[in-house]
């Protein structure tokens, strides 16, 4: 093989930030070639950097592709060459359909006038390429994100690309959506096609990556080959140390039933079926208390329809929280009853992204930063600085832009956010989704240390290695019911997976009268 892509000695730097010093990358034709490193340690900007969305003249060093030295003012110039980016965040207009988004900004044309029977035409065969069977006049927005992404994909094809940057790919897939990807991933890799891959799951790197160059603290620390591929030599390069156990050890200290929730159901916002039936659990004090079950189970629709009734409708059954009623009506009545809960979508729901730091941790209990009412904007800024030191936010200032930060220090301002409003039960949907594992850890510690303090914490996660090593004890759910419990020494993958399947072939045998809908 030889070198398509050659990055040598970049370095780019931001008002008072160094965000790459002398990083050194080479990219073989043909391959798949893996970027691994904390969050913040310079893979997204090192891409930008490639692709010419921080143009040439803009940084350090020197970009070699394809044999010539390649100077990219912006991502149309490195395009015309054949090297297209795939950002985490999904460029798509939600509106316009696939064959618009295809072509937007390449439209088919005659004349200056676009052929739409062409476009679509053009769109069949390349969404045949990806595995999509989808009509080209279909509004983007209508699909989910394991189909977007695969259209993003189509887009890079129909520009014939020869370098394809996919940036934290799966981040937001289920499963089988990932499994998907990354077959398509190694099938342009047999057809010829270079391609550059970001990712935190380490397994999937392991399945797809021929290399992995690893990145700290913006500069490379490692490439290696295959056969040199393994979970603990990437951890340990990207951390710099040795992470003998990727959860932090506890010793539980459980006390009293601190919320009960008792025959829990809620029905579809739009549909008449119910989503969530009959639900019942409780979470104590000290404890940690997981929630297992495939996508689709109704795990975050019941998290959210406790927390305010921000989910669906005809929602009955009743909670205590310590021993009271609750008011879960709306989602201040939540907030004073005792409840919090941390979005899976913090870029969306969780946090005001152009917004500072500081706005973003008081945003849930401005009364505490408040003077007869009216916002102290110097207490706003001593509350956040304390929460930054505290949950060991990375950054200068408490005045940054959260938009900013990398996603486990995004996180951190989330869970500040909610730890200021004081509450007895926090509720962490997808806690380290989309992080590394270095920051994972902390956000492990974080978890640990709100249970040493006496809160409750209810933990919902897709990756059961991490529901197995850090909670106390994991109610099961199926089809929005909660179908059993499991103690820490009870659980495994193989029970839990079992308590679904079983349930799961159960309901195919009831009777359609005893089925529930």
């Amino acid at each position: 093989m030889t070198a398509l892509l050659e990055m040598r000695s970049i370095g780019k730097t931001f008002p008072g930030v160094k965000a790459l010093d002398q990083v050194n990358l080479s990219v073989e034709a043909g391959e798949i070639h893996a970027i691994c490193g904390e969050n913040g340690a310079g893979k997204s900007t090192l891409m930008k950097v490639l692709s010419g969305v921080y143009p040439a003249g803009s940084y350090e060093g020197d970009i070699h592709y394809d044999g010539a030295l390649a100077s990219f003012r912006s991502i149309r110039d490195s395009e015309a060459k054949g090297i297209i980016i795939i950002h985490q965040e999904l460029a798509l207009v939600p509106l316009l359909s696939i064959a618009e988004n295809m072509f937007l900004g390449n439209e088919v044309a005659r004349r200056g006038v676009i052929s739409w029977p062409e476009a679509w035409a053009r769109t069949t065969d390349l969404l045949a390429k990806v595995g999509l069977k989808e009509t080209p006049q279909t509004p983007v927005g209508k699909l989910g994100v394991g189909k977007q992404q695969l259209i993003e994909i189509a887009k890079a094809l129909a520009k014939e690309v020869r370098l394809l940057i996919l940036d934290e790919p799966t981040a937001a897939l289920q499963e089988n959506d990932s499994a998907k990807l990354l077959d398509l991933m190694l099938e342009l890799k047999a057809q010829g096609v270079t391609q550059i891959i970001i990712s935190h799951k380490l397994n999937e790197i392991r399945r797809v990556a021929d290399r992995v160059t690893v990145i700290r603290d913006g500069s490379t620390v490692s490439t290696m080959t295959q056969d040199e591929i393994t979970e603990d030599r990437i951890i340990r390069d990207m951390v710099g140390r040795d992470m003998e156990n990727r959860y932090p050890a506890r010793t539980p200290n459980i006390g009293e039933v601190l919320m009960e929730v008792k025959d829990w159901s809620v029905t579809h916002p739009e549909q008449a079926r119910q989503v969530i039936q009959g639900a019942a659990f409780t979470v104590r004090r000290g404890e940690i208390v997981g929630i297992a079950g495939l996508m689709g189970s109704g795990r975050t629709e019941l998290a959210m329809s406790l927390f305010g009734r921000s989910y669906g409708r005809n929602i009955t059954g009743e909670v205590t929280l310590k021993g009271q009623p609750a008011d879960l009506s709306t989602v201040s009545a939540a907030i004073r009853a005792g409840l919090a809960y941390v979005t899976e979508d913090r870029k969306v729901l969780g946090l005001i992204l152009p917004e500072p730091i500081a706005k973003n941790v008081t945003l849930a209990n401005l009364k505490g930063v408040a003077d007869r009412g009216v916002l102290s904007h110097g207490r706003e800024a001593q509350v956040a600085e304390g929460y930054r030191k505290a949950m060991r936010i990375r950054t200068p200032s408490v005045f940054q832009q959260v938009g900013n930060l990398s996603g486990g220090n995004q996180q951190k301002v989330v869970l500040s956010k909610w730890l200021f409003t004081g509450p007895d039960v926090l509720i962490l949907d997808e806690p380290t989704r989309g992080i590394d594992v270095g920051a994972k850890y902390e956000i492990y510690n974080i978890m640990n240390d709100l249970a040493a303090q006496g809160r409750g914490v209810v933990m919902i996660s897709s990756e059961m290695p991490e529901l197995l090593g850090m909670c106390d004890r994991i109610c099961v759910m199926n089809e929005g019911r909660i179908i059993g419990e499991l103690s820490r020494n009870e659980a495994s993958q193989e029970t839990i997976m079992a308590m679904i399947l079983r349930d799961g072939v159960l309901r195919d045998g009831a009777t359609s009268g005893e089925r529930v809908a």
